[in-house]
């Protein structure tokens, strides 16, 4: 087979000849680089609520450990779900902090090292926990994961090295994707377009010849053919399972309709405004089973976002604002208090023995503590929800150690029913997950 930028994977199906395209390949260039689950319980989910630029550890930490926490200055916009939340202080992210606002969230979520790209830009170098578990849990619906955030950004949400999930900041579009074309309410009788099942086949039909090339690649183009291959089943997934009949999900419905678009007023984003209206499609589209697994940036690593109130954007006010920077810790109360409301639409939901958000976990946190340092000690997680009884609510516990993040993550993996032995690699491997959040 020869390889060049015209190769497609070749097959037959139905008798007609069909082809799909590959992606970009080392090979290619010079060496210049010229529901339900089936047995009827109703299952967990996993979702990130992340923002940028941290918080103030010592407005942050509550003053008292265990059951019954009592919120802190910069936590009390939570007050009302204390008895939901588990606040996870004194934690360290331990794979190193060579990249400001990037190393935190690589080492929590992958366990690795941060990618260094130079000039700020920074990669994942393994898939994240969201997409670890969606893995595993998103096979079952129509979307194995969803992504948002509150503007348009890169997100932190990846498959593998340089492999990223970008959120949707549109709730719009984000309504439009999951409830518009190819949604099917419950105990209803899905319109299934004919060429529906010849497209599902389409990867099967180009198998063998997809085999013959990968011999022929090296390790890094493997990797890259793989996860297009991957996409391309993904998509299949998803059609079938438009051709099923959803099973009856009684909390399910569809949410009211967003406006077309959110302009910025005055130089500022309707931050509330977007995040409230995502909240409200998410908690519905959990609810449909439409997805198990979510990511939610309400802000990005290094934003300047211009909050209400503020005379500077987010970032630059964290170094530049002087005394106990009054409008820094404004500006998380604000954060904290979109977050309350996001856990709020998802505990509103109720379905079963409880609620969505009894049925969850959801990972908060941020890519610092202490945002003017840089600082990856007293590092910032919240987890509300127990998935469905796996982990314990309502308590604060102190790390007296520093301990590593991963013991978080790897706590979560399990929570999650993954048979997980260990995560993360190097400083951030851990074998022994976070026992005393654990039910």
């Amino acid at each position: 087979m020869k390889i060049n930028r015209r190769t497609l994977l070749r097959g037959v199906l139905g008798g007609a000849a069909i082809t799909v395209g590959l992606p970009p390949l080392e090979a290619f260039f010079d060496t210049h680089g010229k529901a339900y689950a089936a047995d009827g319980t109703v299952p967990r989910r996993f979702g990130i609520f992340y923002w940028g630029n941290g918080m103030h550890p010592e407005r942050w930490t509550p003053a008292n450990e265990g059951a019954g926490w009592t919120p802190s200055e910069q936590l009390m916009p939570l007050a009302a779900l204390a008895s939901e939340i588990t606040v996870v202080t004194g934690m360290m992210v331990k794979t190193g902090n060579s990249v400001p606002h990037g190393s935190g969230p690589a080492g929590l979520l992958t366990g690795a090292p941060v990618l260094n790209r130079g000039t700020g830009d920074f990669s994942f170098n393994a898939p994240t926990l969201d997409q670890i578990i969606a893995n595993e849990i998103g096979k079952e619906t129509r979307f194995k994961s969803l992504e948002l955030g509150m503007r348009p950004g890169p997100g932190l949400s990846f498959n593998g090295q340089d492999n990223r999930n970008p959120p949707e900041s549109s709730p719009h579009r984000l309504f439009d994707r999951i409830f518009g074309g190819g949604f099917t309410l419950p105990g209803t009788d899905p319109i299934i377009d004919p060429k529906v099942r010849l497209r599902r086949s389409v990867l099967d039909a180009v198998m063998n010849d997809s085999a013959k090339l990968r011999e022929r690649l090296g390790v890094r183009d493997q990797r890259r053919l793989d996860q297009h291959l991957e996409g391309v089943r993904e998509l299949e997934r998803r059609l079938a399972r438009l051709e099923e009949r959803p099973l009856t999900l009684e909390a399910c419905r569809v949410p009211a309709e967003p406006m077309a678009d959110y302009p910025d007023i005055e130089g500022r984003p309707q931050m509330s405004a977007i995040n409230r209206a995502h909240a409200d499609i998410m908690a519905l589209a959990l609810a449909c089973d439409q997805t198990r697994v979510f990511s939610n940036f309400f802000t990005f690593p290094v934003n300047n976002v211009l909050f209400p109130m503020a005379s500077a954007g987010h970032h630059q006010l964290t170094h530049d604002e002087p005394g106990d920077q009054p409008q820094v810790n404004a500006i998380v109360k604000q954060i904290m208090t979109e977050l309350a409301y996001f856990l709020g639409a998802l505990q509103a939901v109720e379905e079963g023995d409880g609620t969505i958000l009894d049925h969850s976990v959801v990972l908060c946190t941020s890519d610092v503590s202490f945002p003017r340092t840089h600082s990856i000690e007293e590092y910032p997680i919240l987890l509300a929800g127990s998935a469905a009884g796996a982990l314990k609510k309502g308590i604060h516990y102190r790390s007296p150690s520093s301990e590593n993040t991963s013991k978080v993550s790897l706590s979560l993996l399990r929570a999650m029913g993954l048979r997980a032995a260990e995560f993360g690699v190097g400083g951030g491997l851990t074998t022994e997950s976070l026992g005393a959040i654990e039910a």
